[in-house]
């Protein structure tokens, strides 16, 4: 399938795209091939997409327990030591309005 140069002009002008005259054999050669490519891609028989899908193994729930993975305030101390500046627990800063 190939593009003709006005439907590769009426193309740019529907993107918004500065589209000189010298530009277009170039930009039509691109969109050839990518045409091209999506006929290509367009050709493969669902027969073959549906084999594929059939051995998709079957999933199952991977989410942990709802429970406390840690003990609170035990990494508080190790974190608030990395702080730049702290007031008691709590990690100090700027005031943002």
């Amino acid at each position: 399938m190939s593009i003709t140069p006005d439907e590769l002009k009426n193309l740019a002008a529907l993107a918004r795209l500065p589209l000189s005259d010298e530009e277009i054999p170039a930009f039509q050669k691109d969109m050839d091939a990518i045409l091209a490519y999506v006929a290509e891609i367009n050709a493969v028989s669902s027969s073959d997409s549906e084999d594929a899908v059939v051995s998709v193994p079957e999933h199952h729930n991977v989410w942990r327990d709802d429970a406390d993975a840690n003990e609170s305030g035990h990494y508080t101390e190790a974190l608030l030591a990395n702080a730049p500046a702290r007031e008691g627990d709590y990690v100090k800063v700027k005031k943002i309005l």
